[in-house]
């Protein structure tokens, strides 16, 4: 166990249990970890279609998962009705959703060297001639369309499996925000735009100065450019999943 981030209280606003593996690595290093989730996962806005879309899962090509929740939600909603066909190959927009299909059992999963996004999944050459192949891609509810249209204009047949729907939370932040006031929050870790986005409506234009002033841990080089423009004062990429955030907290917190 190191002591790293000892005394440093990290807030980490993922969706529920996508933050645990973190928060053991900011335990192991002497830190508190806060999990405070600021998007909820809920199910499948459309159960009836999913569940068409996996009954004919084996005459796709291939399944394309766009982030760690896709991953979870997408093998599960699978899981429940059938089991995976051989024959379809696997796709992840980037590492993260990469290493949480192979924590469910999926195997060779192409995914783009990261930090990863549509379109660096979209240049791979195996992505390149795919005319008359039949693609499913699985995401949430209402998800970015960059992909799939890129696919369709290559000649693909493209599907969606939309397997969750994000919310935000209605959780109380009122213990939350009296810990910060008094200076016991000294970063958050987050892994989308929208997370944070909501944690500031959570909070209110009376907290909102103090969130922004909190630097923000984040995967993406997009994701840490959204930040900005939200007005946090600063955004620090950490590439390569939940132990390169730990150890950019804890590189962070050494100089400080």
């Amino acid at each position: 166990m190191g002591e790293s981030l000892r005394g440093h209280a990290i807030l980490i606003i993922r969706p529920a249990g996508l933050g645990d593996a973190l928060a053991l690595m900011i335990r192991d290093e002497g830190g508190e970890a806060i999990l405070h989730p600021a998007i909820e996962i809920l199910p499948a806005p459309r159960p009836a279609r999913l569940a068409l879309v996996i009954a004919r899962l084996h005459t796709f090509d291939w399944a394309i998962f766009v982030s760690p929740t896709a991953a979870r939600e997408g093998m599960k909603s699978v899981r429940e009705r059938r089991h995976w066909p051989p024959a379809v190959r696997i796709a992840a927009i980037g590492r993260g959703t990469a290493l949480a299909l192979g924590e469910l059992g999926a195997e060779n999963v192409l995914a783009p060297a990261p930090p990863g996004d549509s379109e660096a999944l979209a240049a791979l050459p195996e992505l390149q001639d795919i005319e008359g192949q039949n693609v499913v891609i699985f995401r949430g509810d209402g998800g970015r369309e960059y992909l799939g249209r890129l696919l369709a204009q290559r000649g693909a047949r493209v599907e969606y499996a939309e397997c969750y729907r994000r919310a935000r939370p209605t959780a109380d932040m009122s213990a939350l925000l009296e810990r910060w006031r008094a200076g016991a929050v000294q970063a958050i870790g987050a892994a989308s735009s929208e997370a944070l986005r909501n944690l500031l409506e959570l909070a209110g234009d009376a907290d909102a100065a103090l969130l922004l002033a909190t630097p923000v841990f984040v995967p993406h080089p997009k994701v840490a450019e959204a930040a900005r423009q939200m007005g946090f004062a600063q955004a620090v990429v950490t590439i390569g999943g939940d132990s390169a955030m730990a150890e950019g907290l804890a590189a962070f917190f050494a100089k400080v």
